[in-house]
């Protein structure tokens, strides 16, 4: 299966974290930013191996990639810092969030958003 494929089925296939997160942030509705979903990135490392990760919402003009994490990340803890470091080397900074985060308490999504923005942002 081809990462567009993959990217198409979890669209498709939301967890319910995600659906929260999709209805806060889709059509511009968080502070007027373009974000995407299930979004495919091929990165070219000195491997000469293309990697390739996809991210749960990406905003392009801001470089910020937010993961929810479910259960699964628990175990793999060492894989996603490896994941977070390669897109960092790119400049692209990555918010994580549990799944319980998003459902237990959905203003907490907007409000860590919301200070990485605030500090990235130049003042007027």
């Amino acid at each position: 299966m081809s990462i567009t494929e993959l990217s198409r089925r979890l669209r498709r296939n939301q967890t319910t974290a995600e659906k929260i997160v999709w209805e806060k942030v889709r059509d511009r509705r968080f502070m007027n930013l373009k974000f995407r979903r299930q979004v495919a990135f091929q990165i070219d490392l000195l491997s000469s191996r293309k990697t390739r990760f996809i991210v749960d919402f990406y905003c392009c003009s801001l470089k910020l990639a937010i993961e929810i994490d479910g259960g699964i990340h628990a175990f793999q803890k060492a894989y996603d810092l490896y994941r977070d470091s390669v897109f960092e080397s790119f400049g692209v900074r990555v918010l994580r969030f549990t799944n319980e985060e998003i459902i237990k308490d959905g203003g907490s999504f907007e409000r860590r958003v919301f200070e990485v923005l605030k500090k990235s942002l130049p003042h007027p």
